[in-house]
């Protein structure tokens, strides 16, 4: 139960379709795809031993992190202290666009700062939260987990890991490990990519860094349509991108929260699934938005209520408090017997009944 981080010690990022969080220790606990309530693909942070994750962090080293965003953008870095030196994980999610897709990039790249540093990854996928076995395939730039419902992909950049030996990368039943070394000055790193349609492809570094170029140039473009200009600047914008990651650029519709079934209390069960878009909730949101003047959010979102509202006039039925991001009425709940839940809180909720 100890070995779960306090909720709060995780960072948010995401691609306007779906999000990721990752704990300060540099361990993706959680990710579902295609959609923000989609299953999910790693789970612990509802099941630390069954739900699946991705440790990147540094090994066989003391150290402590702090985790920050890269200003004006969901760029999440993960800085790691040693004796031996300092480097920076950063963790990021290319923007997807506005129509719905299956495949979406979780990019991890390291960078050296000063002194050097050894590293080890662990991607351990678990998909259909961990209900669903996968055959692993290797291939000769990557690696491929696929289960019935979902390929994953798992590529290190091309000077990085690879150039190490192909032989370091371990492949056993808990997934695909491997350990690196860099010094100050060097960038390694990998990527994850859903649904994609031919054999991993490593990247270079060089296609690495443009697209975190892209992803930061996206997000501070974004962020600097706001009108706000008060004292609380960098709060308040904080805000905004948060409010923006969890919106379903497709339809316009917002989750209340990219999580389910943490629980409102430890050991309690009250566990709900928020990755759902509360009629209420999400117009308190918008009306935040577009006070910041960001109006294009405020418009597409107010489509998609209207779009609901038509449908249970023409069906004669009640607005419903909830919906799905894609619009639909139909939330089934579903209790997930085999995750022991965060900290030992069961049961684990999807759906909302």
């Amino acid at each position: 139960m100890d070995s779960y981080p306090a909720v709060e010690d995780h960072g948010l990022i995401g691609d306007l379709q779906t999000a990721a969080l990752i704990s300060t220790d540099g361990t993706v606990d959680w990710f579902c795809a295609p959609r923000f309530d989609s299953p999910s693909v790693f789970g612990a942070l509802l099941d630390r031993r069954n739900g699946g994750h991705f440790q990147l962090s540094p090994d066989g080293v003391d150290y402590t992190s702090k985790q920050l965003y890269l200003p004006g953008t969901p760029i999440l870095i993960t800085r790691f202290h040693s004796a031996d030196g300092v480097g920076e994980l950063l963790d990021f999610m290319p923007v997807t666009g506005a129509e719905a897709t299956d495949r979406h990039r979780l990019i991890r790249l390291v960078r050296m700062v000063r002194g050097s540093m050894q590293f080890r990854f662990h991607c351990h996928p678990r998909f259909n939260y961990g209900r669903d076995a996968y055959e692993l395939e290797v291939h000769p730039e990557g690696d491929v987990f696929r289960s019935p419902t979902m390929t994953l992909t798992l590529a290190a950049f091309k000077n990085s890991l690879r150039e190490f030996d192909t032989r370091d990368i371990k492949r056993d039943t808990d997934g695909v490990s491997a350990s690196f070394t860099l010094h100050a000055g060097d960038i390694g790193g990998v990527v994850l990519e859903t649904a994609c349609p031919h054999a991993p492809r490593a990247l270079s570094t060089d296609e690495a860094c443009d697209l975190l170029a892209e992803t930061r140039d996206y997000w501070r473009r974004w962020v600097g349509g706001s009108r706000y200009k008060g004292r609380w600047r960098e709060v308040v914008e904080r805000s905004a991108m948060t409010l923006k990651l969890m919106t379903y650029a497709p339809t316009g519709a917002l989750v209340a929260a990219p999580t389910a079934g943490l629980p409102e209390q430890i050991g309690g069960q009250r566990n709900w699934d928020y990755r759902y878009t509360w009629i209420r909730d999400a117009s308190f949101s918008v009306h935040a938005l577009l006070r910041l003047g960001f109006t294009e959010e405020a418009e597409k979102y107010l489509l998609w209520l209207d779009a609901r509202i038509r449908e249970a006039r023409d069906g004669n039925l009640p607005l419903q408090i909830m919906y799905r991001i894609d619009g639909s009425p139909d939330l089934p709940e579903e209790v997930l017997g085999h995750l022991e839940g965060y900290r030992g809180s069961a049961p684990v909720r999807i759906g909302n009944g």
